[in-house]
C-alpha cells in the first residue's frame, strides 16, 4: 500500500480519537446520567444492547480478519484456490440459529422494559398530576389539585411519582427530560401521558424534541426537583387569596402601573392583578410569582434584572421568532427607566418579605 494512503488512514484514526476525547458522558442533558427509575431502565436496556452489539462486532471483525489473512492471495502459489465448504449443514444451521438467538437477546429485554416503563398508569392519591401544554414556543404547567399554573419551570417533589398529562395547543411538540425519562410526543387533542420519579434533588434540563418551526431551538424548560417539604413551601407561595401583593417601593410601584399601561395584561396573567380588565384566559405564560423563577424566555437565560431588561427591550434579540412584541420604541426617552421599573416589579412577584410594607393589588 502506498505511504500516502497509510498516512491518510493514520490521520483519520487520529482525528477520530481526538473527537472521542472531547465527548462527555455526563452533562445536563446526558441520557447516560439517569436520576430516576424510568431513565435508569432505558439506560440499562441501551447498555445491554451496546455490549451485545460490541460482542457481535468483535466476533464479526475477528472472522473477517482471519479470512483476509489466512486466505489471502500468496505469491508462491497465486492460482491456489482455498478449500470450499459450500453446503456445510453444520455451518448453515449455525448461521441460522445464532442470529435468532441474538434477536431474542435483544427483543426480550426490550419488550419487558417497554411494558415496565411505557404503560399508561392510573394516578393515585400519592401521585402528583401535572397537565403540560406545549405552545410555540414555551410550556405551560398546571397543577389541578393545587390550583397552580406556571410556565417553563416544572417543580416536583423527589421520590414521588409524577404523572404528566401531555397536550399541545398548536403543532406537534415533544416533551423530553433526558435524565428523568425518554421522549413523549405532544399532539393536539390527543391525551398522551408520561410518568417518572426523580430520585435526587436538582435542576433537570429539558426541551422540545420535535421540530416545531420558528423558535424551536429556544423551547426549553427546567424540572426543579426538591424534597417534599421544599416543594410544599414553593406551592404555598401561590396561596395568596386571589391577590398578589407588591412592595411599597417607588420603582416597583411604577412597574406595577406600567404593566397595565403597556398592555401586558392583554396577554399575561398574574393572580389578583386587575382580573376585571382581562378578556378570557390568555394563552401566554402565567407570570404569578415570576420572581421565584430561575429562568426566563423558556429557560434560555437566567432570571435577573439585566437579562429581564434585555428581554423587555427587544425580545427578538434574545429569542428570535417569539411572539412577544417590542413595547418601547428605540428613540423613547423614557425607555430605560420604564423597562427597569417593569423588570423590578416582575422580579418582586413572590419574593417580597412578608414583614415589608406592601400596597395591595387591584384597583386603579
Amino acid at each position: 500500500m502506498p505511504m500516502t494512503r497509510w498516512f491518510r488512514r493514520a490521520a483519520m484514526l487520529l482525528l477520530g480519537a481526538l473527537a472521542l476525547s472531547g465527548c462527555s458522558f455526563v452533562g445536563p442533558q446526558s441520557v447516560l446520567d439517569p436520576t430516576g427509575p424510568i431513565a435508569q431502565a432505558q439506560l440499562d436496556l441501551f447498555m445491554w444492547s451496546f455490549w451485545l452489539s460490541l460482542i457481535v462486532l468483535i466476533v464479526t471483525f475477528s472472522v473477517m480478519a482471519l479470512v483476509l489473512v489466512r486466505y489471502r492471495r500468496r505469491r508462491a502459489n497465486p492460482d491456489a484456490i482455498p478449500s470450499q465448504f459450500h453446503g456445510s449443514t453444520a455451518l448453515e444451521i449455525g448461521l441460522t440459529i445464532v442470529p435468532v438467538i441474538i434477536v431474542i437477546l435483544v427483543a426480550v429485554p426490550t419488550v419487558r422494559t417497554i411494558f415496565e416503563t411505557e404503560q399508561r398508569v392510573t394516578p393515585t392519591e400519592e401521585d402528583l398530576v401535572v397537565k403540560v401544554t406545549g405552545y410555540q414556543w414555551w410550556w405551560k404547567f398546571e397543577y389541578p389539585e393545587l390550583g397552580i399554573t406556571t410556565a417553563n419551570e416544572l417543580h416536583i417533589p423527589t421520590d414521588r411519582r409524577v404523572v404528566l398529562q401531555l397536550d399541545s395547543a398548536d403543532v406537534l411538540h415533544s416533551f423530553w427530560v433526558p435524565r428523568l425519562a425518554g421522549k413523549r410526543d405532544m399532539i393536539p387533542n390527543q391525551d398522551n401521558q408520561l410518568w417518572f420519579v426523580a430520585t435526587e434533588p436538582g435542576n433537570y434540563y429539558g426541551q422540545c424534541a420535535e421540530l416545531c418551526l420558528g423558535a424551536h431551538a429556544y423551547m426549553k424548560f427546567r424540572v426543579i426537583a426538591t424534597p417534599q417539604e421544599e416543594f410544599d413551601a414553593w406551592a404555598s407561595t401561590f396561596d395568596i387569596e386571589g391577590a398578589q401583593l407588591v412592595q411599597a417601593d417607588p420603582q416597583v410601584q411604577q412597574g406595577y402601573q406600567l404593566f397595565a399601561q403597556k398592555g401586558c395584561t392583554t396577554c399575561h396573567t398574574i393572580d389578583g392583578y386587575r382580573a376585571d380588565t382581562m378578556v378570557g384566559t390568555p394563552e401566554f405564560p402565567d407570570l404569578t410569582n415570576f420572581g421565584l423563577r430561575t429562568t426566563l424566555a423558556a429557560a434560555i437565560a437566567d432570571n435577573n434584572q439585566e437579562n429581564l431588561e434585555a428581554w423587555l427591550r427587544d425580545p427578538q434579540v434574545m429569542k428570535p421568532g417569539n411572539y412577544m412584541p417590542t413595547l418601547w420604541q428605540a428613540d423613547d426617552p423614557n425607555a430605560d427607566e420604564e423597562i427597569a421599573a417593569v423588570a423590578a416589579y416582575l422580579l418582586s412577584l413572590g419574593t417580597a418579605d412578608d414583614t415589608e410594607a406592601r400596597a395591595p393589588m387591584g384597583g386603579n
